[in-house]
């Protein structure tokens, strides 16, 4: 490990390598085990619980063989893509934070921003291009000048909704556009099992690295599931919330309608709670997510646009209001909080209705939940 502590202490002079994650405790594993690989060159599958530094463990390796060649100028050197604008955003800080003594130069490239920003952004020749499929996509094709024909790592972040159907025309156009001569990293807290898409994405003889069992949440996070008449749920969300009321809490609803409507019924209570979907508008999502992590308000309402990878320093509950219809978006939700070894705590209001995906849920995780049953009294 000699090597990639070296890469940390030459990345991040006077950064509490402890208390990032990085090659310690929760972060220590998915890193300890992934590092040494990608240092030797070679393909990744990486499965590890969410919130245990995913980003870390292929962003290290990258900026490792940045730092063995800087007399070379490595322009479009690494491309990270995400399914999400949010978690793209919150990568590129990430690298930035770790390349700042090395003059890391990193692009985001994700719709609801501005392009022409983008495009100048693309004219700086940054060494990282961070990115949603689609917006990449859009910059390949009209950005005159834009290639990545000469990148050397392709990472897919959340690989398992990556290689959804959803995103598979997109990524297929940009796997064109990049070289077969590439080292290509796949990272994930849960991953499939069809192996057609993951070789869609072109990996060379991956080495398979598993932190996690495929679908598994951490052992410091406390879940709970109420089971409740729908008609009484908003009773019991506020009963929840009056028990807590100095968290961090982060409530996961399954439409953007009931985001705003939730939150306003909590805003007229007197709570602090701001609300978040893919309906709005780009500034209005990240400015809602800010004034969150600067605790202007303690209480995010939101779609699974938040559930994927984001990392929210605090928020110490989370409560999925809806249960949600995929079981694997459970794993995902419940990872914004107890991450990097901190204790969390996860509450389900599951009504009548939603007993069928409580039972999948149950099936996925294999094991039987504490449960606090909750009948309507006559």
């Amino acid at each position: 490990m000699a090597k990639e502590d070296a890469a940390v202490e030459k990345l991040a002079p006077g950064v509490d390598v402890r208390g990032a994650g990085h090659l310690q405790g929760a972060g220590g594993r998915i890193q300890a085990e992934a590092i040494p690989h990608a240092l030797q060159g070679k393909d990744l599958i990486a499965l590890a619980q969410t919130g245990s530094g995913k980003t870390g463990a292929f962003a290290l390796p990258i900026l490792q063989e940045l730092l063995d060649n800087r007399e070379v100028q490595h322009s479009f050197f690494a491309c990270v893509l995400s399914p999400t604008r949010e978690l793209a955003i919150q990568i590129a800080e990430q690298f930035e934070a770790l390349g700042s003594a090395i003059g890391l130069r990193c692009s985001v490239l994700v719709g609801g921003v501005d392009r022409m920003q983008q495009v100048l952004s693309i004219g700086k020749r940054p060494h990282i291009v961070v990115g949603t499929p689609g917006r990449l996509l859009d910059h390949l094709t009209d950005t005159k000048g834009f290639s990545l024909k000469k990148i050397k790592y392709l990472v897919l972040d959340e690989a398992d909704k990556l290689l959804n159907v959803e995103f598979e025309k997109a990524l297929d156009d940009i796997l064109k556009e990049i070289p077969k001569d590439r080292r290509t990293f796949l990272f994930s807290a849960t991953m499939t099992k069809k192996v057609n898409k993951l070789q869609r994405a072109c990996l060379r003889n991956p080495a398979k690295v598993e932190a996690a069992s495929k679908y598994s949440t951490v052992d410091s996070l406390k879940q709970e599931f109420y089971f409740v008449p729908a008609d009484y749920k908003d009773c019991y969300l506020l009963h929840v919330l009056s028990e807590r009321r100095e968290s961090m809490i982060m409530i996961f609803v399954r439409t953007c309608e009931s985001t705003r409507l939730l939150a306003l019924m909590l805003r007229n209570l007197g709570l602090k709670a701001m609300s978040i979907s893919g309906q709005m508008s780009q500034d209005k999502r990240l400015g809602a997510l800010n004034r969150f992590k600067a605790k202007d308000c303690n209480i995010l309402i939101c779609t699974d646009v938040a559930s994927r990878g984001l990392d929210i320093q605090g928020v110490n509950m989370v409560i999925n209001y809806d249960i949600p219809m995929n079981s694997k978006d459970y794993v995902h939700r419940v990872g914004r909080t107890a991450r990097a070894g901190r204790s969390g705590y996860a509450v389900s209001l599951v009504n009548q209705y939603e007993a069928q995906w409580f039972v999948q849920i149950e099936q996925l995780l294999a094991w039987i939940a504490s449960t606090m049953v909750c009948r309507q009294e006559n």
